[in-house]
């Protein structure tokens, strides 16, 4: 693989034009980032063991970003697709320019953003003994005297002013020496053998001498460092009597929009697409699980990732390939109150650090955000409070055929699906699919329970004799599937197809995958989607698969399924309940 990726790399960069050299032109790769220059230079180097082009740059905040390049942005592109597809980089890496950074440091000696480069820091010299200090000779008067440097501690001083410090003290210098990638044991504020080589780790590798006891300089400027990721976020804390809450907000990159119950809506102002929500209403135990519910509903809350609820506080987390979000709720004394930050995917370090800031300065005051307050009248089915629902690639529909929740639909429905659903609430993965017959048939990742399954026509059913499909004609906008009545035309396909059925029923393209009943409600067939030949068919000629086609698959799959004769008529009202009971409505997600 790795000759592979880096005869690609080889072509990319002689296929680049002169124009590259210009600096408004250069594109970059952007794959990790570090809070420390050691930590950054070690994965450089793991990097540069596999892959060409392997740079290193500071950004303003006091990161350290390790990016491939330089390329035209379209190289740059087909970069990030070829290694990101042979899992060289990580998923989240994604392409930047070059005023994203200030200096180059690594390889050393190159200067590709023509700007100086990062110099190595020089130790802060220790303070002479005192026998040297009264053996010193005086400067001559006529010599200028240099400006005066702050004095750093000896090492009795150092130990003295650590004994100073509280256990709450000492837990966070083992917090910041653990987000420098010093310190991997618990934080319990006592200094051990494990606190100590870290604390001399750190010194060595920012140029003090090694001996295990920070100075109050040093501790200084280890912090200076653990908080320079919040640079330029505009930490200020936010009191809002509407909401009752208060709590430490990113200004310098959100700002407030409006109210929408039960959120207060801040909205990105600048380069970071970020949002934060403030979660404020009355309500129990059932308006937290409710909230919930509908909060993983919306676009900002992606699928995936951890999430946790209990009777009195909900955890969300919604990773996705371009934000995560993270959302906590608390119920206390009949008043829900939280929070919600949405940020970039790949900036990990500076969102973690503000979600801290965030969870620990968060404090209930008094007052309730008013549900009429600020509500807007524009209104839509795909929003809720002012927030776009998510919403799948597409939807079909299905039925379920035994009484494990086994679902056949059509196999349009699932293409290029990341993630498949039964009635949205039930994933779901892929038994079988018969792409010449365009079948599919799913089985759900948990066991389902249905009102009622497939009962399949054995049959010969009879030309001009009623028909209908059921199916969610509308994507399920409706919640709940519809019959379309018809009749059957042919017991053939227009060009003498065995395997499917000619039907007169103007069906919709949501009724594709729904079953095909004849007027006993006993299974005819499956609805496939309109032939892509690019011919223009009436409005109301549709095909069905025959059911015995579609037993034949299932059997393939060990599935067994009920068949039935001679089935009296129903009334339709009766037929429709009974269609409807074992209608499925599939969504594909990407």
């Amino acid at each position: 693989m790795t000759r592979f990726l880096f005869a690609v790399m080889v072509t990319l960069w002689f296929a680049v034009p002169a124009a590259v050299s210009q600096q408004q032109g250069l594109a970059w790769v952007q794959i990790e980032a570090q809070p420390s220059l050691v930590r950054a230079q070690e994965r450089i180097r793991d990097y540069a063991a596999d892959l060409p082009d392997v740079n290193g740059f500071t950004f303003s905040s006091g990161w350290f970003a390790i990016a491939l390049g330089p390329y035209t942005i379209e190289d740059a592109q087909r970069v990030l697709q070829v290694y990101r597809a042979e899992r060289a980089i990580p998923r989240d890496s994604y392409i930047t320019r070059s005023w994203d950074y200030q200096q180059q440091f690594w390889p050393v000696g190159v200067n590709l953003l023509d700007r100086p480069t990062l110099q190595t820091p020089t130790p802060i010299p220790e303070e002479p003994p005192e026998a040297d200090i009264a053996q010193a000779q005086p400067e001559p008067e006529d010599q200028a005297t240099p400006t005066p440097q702050p004095a750093d501690e000896t090492l009795r001083e150092a130990r003295a002013g650590e004994r100073l410090l509280s256990r709450e003290d000492r837990a966070e210098l083992q917090v910041a020496l653990r987000w420098a990638g010093f310190y991997r044991g618990a934080i319990d504020g006592a200094f051990g053998r494990g606190t100590r080589a870290s604390m001399s780790d750190w010194q060595s590798a920012n140029g003090f001498d090694p001996t295990g006891v920070l100075t109050t300089l040093q501790r200084a400027a280890l912090f200076q460092q653990f908080n320079a990721v919040l640079e330029g976020l505009g930490l200020e804390r936010v009191s809002d009597p509407k909401l009752g809450i208060e709590l430490q907000m990113p200004l310098g990159v959100v700002a407030f929009s409006k109210y929408e119950p039960p959120f207060a809506h801040f909205d990105a102002t600048g380069d970071v697409d970020a949002k934060v929500l403030l979660i404020s209403q009355t309500g129990d135990s059932t308006t937290l699980r409710g909230l919930y519910d509908i909060m993983q509903t919306l676009e900002i809350v992606p699928d995936t990732g951890p999430r946790e609820i209990s009777d009195d506080s909900f955890t969300l987390v919604g990773e996705g390939a371009l934000s995560i979000s993270h959302t906590q709720a608390w119920l206390e004394d009949g008043q829900i109150k939280g929070f919600t930050l949405v940020w970039p995917a790949g900036d990990e370090e500076r969102r973690m650090r503000l979600l801290s800031e965030m969870e620990t300065s968060f404090n209930r005051i008094e007052g309730v955000l008013d549900p009429s307050e600020g509500a807007s009248t524009d209104q839509s089915v795909d929003l809720i409070a002012g927030l776009e629902i998510r919403k799948p690639r597409l939807t079909r529909s299905g039925f379920f055929v035994d009484a494990s929740g086994t679902v056949v639909t059509t196999a349009d429905a699932i293409q290029s699906c990341r993630r498949i659903t039964i009635d949205q609430d039930h994933d779901a993965d892929v038994a079988v699919i018969n792409t010449e017959l365009g079948i599919a048939v799913l089985r759900p990742k948990e066991a389902l329970s249905p009102i009622s399954v497939a009962r399949f026509q054995s049959d010969v059913p009879k030309l001009k004799s009623s028909v209908a499909v059921a199916g969610y004609s509308y994507g399920g906008l409706l919640g709940a599937p519809t019959l379309t009545f018809g009749q059957l035309a042919d017991l053939r396909g227009l060009n003498g197809n065995d395997d499917i059925k000619r039907l007169t029923l103007a069906a919709l393209d949501g009724d594709v995958g729904g079953p095909v009943v004849d007027a006993g409600g006993a299974v005819l067939g499956v609805l496939l989607p309109e032939p892509s030949e690019g011919r223009q068919l009436p409005a109301d000629v549709s095909f069905a698969a025959k059911a015995g086609v579609v037993q034949d698959i299932l059997g393939t799959a060990g599935i067994q399924v009920r068949d039935t004769s001679g089935t009296p008529q129903l009334p339709p009202e009766v037929l429709t309940q009974q269609a409807a009971d074992m209608t499925v409505l599939v969504s594909c997600w990407d």
